[in-house]
């Protein structure tokens, strides 16, 4: 029983230090009046990122949107490169074909719905 409950221990902690980089809280850019922190994490075999904060130029306040995802079924590529996911920009209510790329502390965020591309640049809040 010890040693089950040393293995299980040490795989659990195995696992935490094997996090990927961009996990984590990320600051969005403003868009119409507003930005968000979003929170990134595992979900299922790829990464998403679901409203955790929203902001407005009176401060935090309790959008509608708190709680959804705006990224998801982004997967690792390996050396800061995330691609095959989606993004929603609550905005518009429109979804985008995204990609991440990671140096540091700044995310840069690109999607495209057909022949409109737009960007933003994120920045790491925790």
């Amino acid at each position: 029983m010890r040693k089950t409950i040393l293995s299980l221990a040490l795989i659990l902690s195995a696992g935490a230090a094997h996090a990927d980089p961009v996990e984590g809280i990320w600051k969005t850019q403003v868009d119409d009046g507003a930005y968000a922190h979003v929170t990134i994490a595992p979900c299922g075999g790829a990464l998403c990122g679901t409203i955790s904060r929203t902001f407005n130029a009176d401060g935090e306040y309790k959008s509608a949107n708190l709680g959804k995802k705006l990224v998801w079924d982004m997967q690792s590529k390996g050396g800061g490169d995330y691609r095959d996911g989606k993004i929603w920009q609550p905005s518009t209510d429109k979804v985008f074909k995204s990609k991440m790329a990671l140096s540091g502390n700044t995310l840069k965020v690109s999607g495209c719905v057909g022949p409109i591309c737009k960007k933003q640049t994120w920045s790491r809040v925790k």
